[in-house]
């Protein structure tokens, strides 16, 4: 039976000279993989609040970093399209794209400005926005509809109850073009990264999340019409109004 410790070395940097050495594909020359998922000509779009319109509460930082906590019960007050734009903004929002459209800088970091994860949004009650699925145009910085009928989300009750449901997907060969065996470690970092300002931008709103690690991956991932190898899910962040 494999022990857990075993499977640390992707958590590990190490010497390159201790890896198995594996040509880049960005030495290789092949293309630069797209900043984000495609979606139709004709899917249904919502525009959100653009970022130099956002208005956020007096909140100073090291009160928010000290009051901020897990939040599992939230109230029935829904989000405004102004706060859930916000929470995009804050968390993977788009500050400028670099080297003809191949890299980006964001409001949240990345090793090489690949920024692998996409964001999907399951909406509950957010004013002016009918409930269903969502994905993040972090370019566009707009909402693309995916699906009205979405069935129950497969995870923990307090997903059902909250204003929102933030699920991130990673797409893994954004990061494995350039940094090949090292890729995996950054993407952990990178949702991390989403994460924990997730979780400051919602205590300056008067709302909070719970970060989720442990859900069941197939089924999340088919829920989400995922293949599960080039693009699965990493990370689950329920949010609402705090009772």
């Amino acid at each position: 039976m494999t022990s857990v410790k075993n499977l640390r070395a992707f958590l590990k940097s190490g010497r390159a000279s201790d890896w198995e050495t594996i040509e880049r594909d960005q030495d290789r020359g092949v293309p630069t993989p797209p900043l984000q998922q495609p979606y139709p000509d004709d899917a249904q779009l919502v525009d959100l609040v653009p970022p130099g319109d956002l208005e956020v509460p007096d909140a100073r930082l090291l009160d928010t970093m000290h009051s901020r906590r897990s939040h599992r019960r939230f109230a029935e007050e829904p989000l405004s399209l102004a706060e859930l734009s916000l929470l995009l903004w804050a968390t993977q929002g788009v500050k400028r794209v670099l080297r003809d459209g191949t890299a980006a800088l964001r409001t949240v970091p990345s090793g090489g400005g690949r920024h692998p994860l996409e964001t999907y949004l399951l909406i509950h009650r957010v004013g002016g926005t009918a409930p269903g699925l969502y994905r993040y145009l972090a370019l566009e910085h707009k909402l693309s509809l995916l699906r009205t009928e979405v069935g129950p989300v497969p995870d923990q009750w307090f997903v059902r109850d909250c204003a929102a449901v933030f699920i991130w997907t990673a797409v893994p060969y954004r990061t494995e073009w350039r940094h090949a065996q090292f890729a995996h470690k950054m993407i952990a970092m990178d949702a991390g990264h989403a994460c924990q300002n997730l979780y400051l931008a919602c205590e300056a709103i008067g709302a909070g999340t719970c970060a989720i690690g442990v859900y069941p991956q197939d089924e999340m991932d088919a829920w989400l019409g995922l293949d599960g190898e080039d693009e699965f899910t990493i990370y689950v962040a329920p949010v609402g109004k705090v009772p």
